[in-house]
């Protein structure tokens, strides 16, 4: 269902609130440079510091600038289950194509406690589930067994994982278990190219935020299996790919947009604090060195 280069949209603030005229830039901007789908509200818009109304607001203003030009990926996910179900309703109303579900965080609930909440969840969304496995944020772990089965009990509804566990090995376990159309998605830009190797089909990415065109670029050459110039792509993005995260995330993110384009600020909202000088200076010198600047 999704593929390629697929980038977790930062939110941009400006003067502590959402800047609408430059998000809809951002979206416009994404579509142009050949991201192939869109997700609004994860990690990386900084969906944790929204409130519930800027949460859907932001969502519809991503479905409506993009107008159907790609696919669009709403964040919804909630340590609680019933607020993950409003905010899917919200984002089914906005005109999202998709949603993305990340583990509940804080309250660890068990594997039996995973399938109850995402089994919950499926019973009653229409728009079909991207799973989100982070447990280094979330410390809750979807177990490959739970995936699968998942994928058995809801095959229209529970139809692609975004996996940032950093275990490779998942990727041949969850297309042995739960079939070879159910969509694989990298959550981790330095690990997208052996990815591909093993079945994943793309990347909800950070780094294309910054670089949307040298992203779908690398991600058209991997789907093609030209894995030289899929390698050289990689290289040349791995020193941008580790600058995004000298310092918490979204900050590196925000500054690199802020440097790239006028009508973006680097604002962040606590307890996310501005990107450090040693993380600035390391963007600056990945962006001269991708070539960005």
């Amino acid at each position: 269902m999704f593929s390629g280069s697929i980038p977790a949209l930062a939110t941009p603030f400006r003067d502590g609130a959402v800047d609408e005229a430059a998000f809809r830039r951002l979206v416009d901007w994404q579509i142009e440079n050949g991201s192939s789908a869109l997700v609004p509200c994860g990690t990386t818009g900084e969906a944790s510091t929204l409130d519930n109304d800027e949460h859907h607001r932001v969502i519809g203003l991503c479905a409506e600038q993009a107008a159907g030009r790609v696919k669009i990926i709403a964040g919804c996910g909630s340590n609680d289950t019933q607020t993950a179900l409003w905010h899917i309703k919200e984002s089914t109303a906005a005109g999202a194509d998709a949603v993305l579900i990340v583990a509940p965080y804080y309250n660890r609930p068990s594997q039996e406690g995973l399938l109850a909440h995402f089994s919950y969840l499926a019973e009653r969304s229409v728009l079909p589930i991207v799973l989100y496995n982070v447990p280094g944020r979330t410390v809750t772990d979807i177990s490959p067994d739970t995936v699968i089965e998942l994928r058995r009990r809801f095959p229209e509804k529970i139809v692609a994982i975004k996996d940032a566990s950093g275990d490779l090995a998942r990727v041949t376990a969850h297309r042995l278990g739960a079939g070879a159309d159910f969509c694989q998605l990298s959550g981790d830009d330095p690990l997208a190219l052996a990815g591909y190797a093993l079945g994943q089909v793309g990347c909800i990415s950070v780094t294309a935020n910054v670089a949307p065109r040298l992203c779908a670029n690398f991600h058209a050459a991997a789907a093609a299996g030209d894995f030289d110039r899929a390698r050289e792509l990689h290289d040349r993005l791995f020193p941008l790919h580790r600058a995004l995260f000298s310092d918490a995330s979204p900050s590196p993110v925000k500054y690199a947009l802020a440097r790239l384009h006028d009508w973006l600020t680097d604002e962040v909202r606590l307890p996310i604090a501005p990107c450090s000088q040693p993380a600035r200076q390391a963007v600056d010198a990945a962006l001269t060195s991708v070539g960005l600047t």
